[in-house]
């Protein structure tokens, strides 16, 4: 991860406890996203490291997604954003 930061790549991690949302993060530029584990997210140290943490708002009683549909909505926005700019 240092490594990537060292080249100006802008590291993303997804957590539920998030300050804000995908929808709020500037996903523009070179950027790493970085996904934790089913049931167990981002190990202390790999949070440690992300420049930014991001959360995905659920709807309704859905309380978390696997980390698959999680991946491909985190690249869906990243590409639109992309398009957008």
């Amino acid at each position: 991860m240092r490594l990537l930061q060292e080249e100006n790549v802008w590291i993303v991690g997804t957590a539920g406890e998030a300050d804000h949302t995908l929808f709020q993060s500037k996903m523009t530029g070179p950027m790493a996203l970085v996904m934790g584990a089913e049931g167990e997210g981002m190990r202390r140290l790999t949070r440690e490291h992300c420049d930014e943490l991001i959360s995905i708002p659920m709807a309704g009683s859905v309380s978390s997604l696997n980390v698959s549909v999680a991946t491909g909505i985190c690249l869906f926005e990243a590409v639109t954003s992309a398009q957008l700019s």
